[in-house]
């Protein structure tokens, strides 16, 4: 039976990489929370403008902003999550 576990020490830089991957994770929800604000304000103005494909195209930018939010925010519990089920294989 071979029973191996993540090591967080096994190699040099691995404080650095968890350090690069926070930062890409906060840039991701700043980068969402922008795009769901043009998103907005698209929608807004195709409404306004009696444009329905600008309007649309609004809402699109709307739904798929915050679910690149809620994927940035959840990836870790995803990935433990993953880590369990694949675990238990």
């Amino acid at each position: 039976m071979i029973d191996i576990d993540p090591n967080s020490s096994g190699l040099p830089g691995i404080e650095q990489l968890r350090t690069i991957v926070g930062a890409v994770m906060t840039v991701g929800l700043i980068l969402s929370v922008l795009a769901l604000i043009i998103s907005a304000i698209i929608w807004a103005y195709g409404s306004n403008s009696s444009n329905p494909h600008l309007a649309g195209r609004g809402k699109t930018g709307l739904l798929i902003s915050c679910g690149a939010a809620v994927i940035c925010g959840a990836a870790v519990a995803l990935v433990n999550f993953g880590w369990t089920v694949g675990q238990q294989v």
